[in-house]
């Protein structure tokens, strides 16, 4: 039996392959109506960027660039997901600080209008490159959730965000339309088969971080030490008083040079032949414009020795304890020593090199000149003070060497030693740590 072959003509073949197409395509139609694909479109607008107050930096104005990816058509009813992607940021990082990977987090809102209307939070993850000084800004996707409560055209319009840099402090920098925004996405809402009952309320957006605002309204003068400081070591008297003095300081730090002026005051106890010495800030201080982490400031300073005795003694403040919140109060911690005189007779102690240790920085104010707070009469100790050395505190610290005998000038004005400034997202500790001191909020 011979076997026979079916022979389809090509014209056939053609016909049934376009007919499979044709099934396939209208397949592909009925899955397209089916998930609404998601549609993505870009805007872009005129933006202002403005830093924490702390930093001293100007706002920045740019462009931001935005990409909106939502559903083209959904139901009453449904909850739907909403991508925002930056393909611009407005503002750079300055030329002054490289950030580190994943320490950067936008969150923003977007607005919802037309058949309802609404603010949908927006929040991306603290996932970035590296990112170098002077460079672009590289901010990772938002994303947010809106629950569809009416029929109609619902447009999409991204409008202000914020950007949070967690190292070495949490700070943040505020980017705001500057122009009206047009929207860069339409999601078609229908009804759904009117299931009814009342709408699901749209979700309130989680409020975006407000930067710090790095100022504080001063308080009514406090209460000063009038006339001369006492004078010790005779009779049966062991704790001495200082008066306050105002401190003009000329500092060094890792954003230049600055000046600043601070009222501060030096005590004494008399232990046997030494003193013990406290060193307080008198005037009080700011309301911290960030969130500092606990053990990242301290304090030091080397008080000058003058009259009979010769060099300085070194005081230092403990670190803070815990951490302080961005709004909590921050207050200076009494800077602690033990001064052994070098010399008999009329000895004077003035505020000197301020130090601050904060996050990996240094930071040197020098007085301008001097202010006796305290006159003590001294008897010469084994290893004391005369000649120029130090003499070592509590905690073992020796002080830098300094002449004494400057004059007094009692001076009593209170001043703003200013002690924050940023550097590229990056709080650098100025003058007196995080201090900003401000009259009357705090007396000893």
């Amino acid at each position: 039996m011979s076997t026979q072959r079916r022979v389809v003509p090509a014209a056939g073949r053609r016909a049934g392959a376009a007919g499979v197409a044709l099934m396939l395509g209208g397949a592909g139609i009925l899955l397209g109506v089916a998930a609404a694909p998601a549609q993505a479109a870009e805007v872009s607008y005129k933006t202002e960027c403005v830093p924490p107050a702390i930093s001293g930096l100007p706002p920045v104005e740019g462009t931001t660039k935005v990409e909106i990816t939502a559903p083209a058509e959904a139901k009453v009813g449904d909850e739907v997901t909403i991508t925002w992607k930056f393909t611009q940021a407005a503002s750079k990082n300055p030329d002054v600080l490289d950030l580190d990977k994943d320490t950067v987090k936008p969150t923003g809102t977007l607005k919802a209008a037309g058949a309802q209307t609404a603010a949908v939070a927006m929040e991306g993850p603290r996932q970035n490159p590296a990112i170098p000084k002077n460079s672009d800004m590289k901010l990772s996707d938002m994303t947010g959730k809106l629950k569809l409560t009416a029929a109609g055209d619902v447009t999409l319009t991204p409008d202000a965000y914020n950007i949070n840099v967690s190292k070495p402090i949490s700070t943040d920098t505020k980017c705001t339309p500057k122009e009206t925004v047009n929207p860069s996405a339409t999601i078609k809402v229908t009804s759904g088969g009117g299931t009814g009952g009342t709408p699901t309320p749209t979700p309130t957006p989680t409020p975006t971080p407000t930067a710090p605002t790095g100022s504080a309204t001063p308080s009514p003068s406090g209460s000063g030490t009038d006339g001369g400081a006492d004078t010790g070591g005779s009779g049966g008297q062991t704790d001495f008083t200082g008066k306050e003095v105002s401190v003009p300081y000329a500092c060094k730090t890792p954003i230049g040079d600055k000046n600043a002026t601070s009222a501060v005051q030096i005590n004494a106890k008399k232990n046997g032949g030494s003193f013990g010495l406290t060193v307080q800030f008198k005037a009080s201080v700011m309301d911290s414009p960030a969130d500092i982490p606990a053990d990242s400031v301290k304090p030091s300073m080397e008080v000058v020795l003058g009259g009979a005795d010769k060099g300085t003694v070194h005081v230092e403040g403990p670190t803070n304890s815990a951490p302080i919140k961005s709004g909590d109060p921050i207050e200076i911690p009494d800077l602690t020593g033990t001064y052994k005189p070098g010399a008999t007779g009329s000895s004077t102690l003035s505020p000197g090199v301020l130090t601050v240790m904060a996050l990996g920085t240094t930071t040197t104010c020098t007085p301008t000149k001097s202010e006796v707070s305290l006159t003590l009469d001294t008897s010469q100790q084994a290893s004391g003070a005369s000649g120029g050395g130090s003499t070592s505190s509590g905690s073992g610290s020796a002080g830098t060497s300094s002449s004494g005998g400057l004059a007094e000038t009692g001076s009593g004005s209170h001043g703003a030693l200013k002690a924050l400034g940023l550097v590229a997202g990056t709080v650098i500790l100025l003058g007196g740590a995080v201090f900003t001191f401000m009259p009357g909020r705090r007396t000893r």
